[in-house]
C-alpha cells in the first residue's frame, strides 16, 4: 500500500503533461483542418515536392 504514495503523484503528474500537452497542440492548430487533410491525399494533383 505504500506504493501508492509514489505511484498516485507520478501518475497525476504524466497526466497533467498528456494534458499540457493536448492544449499546447489545441493552441497551436494542429487540429484545425481535419476534413482537409483526409481529402488532399486523394487529389490528383498532388506534388511530393517541396514548395521552395
Amino acid at each position: 500500500m505504500e506504493i501508492l504514495t509514489i505511484l498516485i503523484p507520478i501518475s497525476l503528474f504524466l497526466g497533467g503533461i498528456g494534458l499540457a500537452a493536448f492544449f499546447w497542440a489545441l493552441k497551436k492548430g494542429q487540429f484545425d483542418d481535419p476534413q482537409g487533410d483526409a481529402n488532399r491525399i486523394l487529389t490528383t494533383d498532388y506534388d511530393d515536392r517541396p514548395k521552395p
